[in-house]
């Protein structure tokens, strides 16, 4: 983390944790759609975002990915951890987060979480979500290990599927050296990484892979993004149409493909044996209604799954630890982890 990123990350700390009356002043007011009330941290850290941060949708994919590492270190700030190594996982970059406290006693194999990075399939690394696993494991208490794939617009459909699963069935296949039971393996991962960890839970239930848990933040589940919410909340709320389009056009060959299975989840034939799913999304995020739908599909098919909608958040709230309520829902999510993996 560099010296301007520590500043920078102090000062948004600093804001977002004035009290919410004078957030409310400094932004204007307060934000109420669809019934709902954005968080008064977030109001503010939007409004000082637009004043500060040149929009940066239709830059160099490089800098895109530049942004996004610098704004995740800004954002997310320092968290602790037990222990942190680099791993190699089916061939890519791969880093295995170890609890101070883990769940059960050390020596013993116990659950372990597999997490995928989000970034619309053309951005994000294991830096970007550092300081989101830090934190997942650190209040879990479930080691995580977060994998890398394949990004577009350099690599198309199926290469960020191909590589999940592969992540996944190598860290199945080597489940003793990492410490984990094979069979209390959860996935999980964000926007992106929240599709592609539905996909996993998918294709590894046709294989017969055995999967604990399946940990879906505000993930893609309908490449047409249909909704209210994508219309209501795709500007002014972090995550953009104009980002939206551009990582469905890089990913894609063309718009048919985002009818595919796997990035169409709630097209996909369930099959049976499919894991648990928590499905959190945000009040404010434009793919909030795909990811409820997703819940609502898999409900009706017989599959155990919990929704949760944090109201006042929106797309991206698992990165933006230093800010308080932000923090607050991933803390939630954490210890959501926690009770689903302590019952395997």
């Amino acid at each position: 983390m560099t010296l301007r990123t520590t500043i920078e990350g102090a000062g948004l700390r600093a804001i977002t944790s004035l009290p919410a009356p004078i957030q409310r002043m400094l932004s204007g007011g307060s934000t109420v759609l669809d019934g709902q009330t954005l968080a008064a941290d977030l109001r503010l850290m939007l409004k000082v975002q637009g004043l500060m941060r040149p929009e940066i949708d239709d830059a160099p994919i490089e800098d895109v990915r530049a942004s996004m590492r610098r704004d995740s270190a800004m954002a997310g700030g320092r968290q602790p951890i037990g222990a942190v190594r680099e791993l190699t996982v089916a061939g890519r970059p791969a880093r295995h987060y170890l609890p101070s406290t883990p769940m059960v006693p050390a020596g013993e194999p116990g659950p372990l979480l597999v997490f995928i990075h989000g970034g619309g399939y053309i951005e994000g690394d294991i830096d970007t979500h550092d300081a989101t696993c830090r934190l997942l494991a650190e209040l879990s208490g479930v080691p995580v290990v977060s994998v890398t794939y394949r990004l577009g617009p350099e690599h198309k459909l199926p290469a960020a599927h191909d590589d999940a699963y592969a992540a996944f069935r190598d860290v199945h296949e080597r489940a003793a050296e990492l410490g984990a039971d094979p069979r209390r393996i959860a996935v999980g991962g964000d926007s992106a990484g929240g599709n592609l960890a539905g996909w996993v839970s998918i294709a590894a239930a046709r294989d017969g892979l055995p999967v604990a848990f399946q940990l879906l933040i505000y993930p893609v589940t309908d490449g047409l993004h249909p909704g209210p919410s994508h219309r209501m909340f795709s500007e002014g709320f972090y995550l953009t149409k104009a980002f939206m389009d551009r990582a469905d056009d890089s990913y894609t060959s063309d718009r048919e493909e985002l009818l595919d299975e796997r990035i169409s989840l709630v097209r996909a034939e369930l099959p049976q044996g499919l894991a648990p799913a928590y499905v959190a999304t945000a009040g404010f995020d434009p793919l909030r209604d795909e990811g409820e739908a997703y819940s609502r599909l898999l409900a009706e098919a017989g599959h155990d799954v919990e929704p949760r909608r944090f109201e006042d958040q929106i797309h991206g709230f698992v990165n933006m630890l230093v800010v308080p309520s932000c923090r607050a829902a991933t803390v939630e999510v954490a210890a959501r982890l926690r009770a689903a993996m302590s019952a395997g």
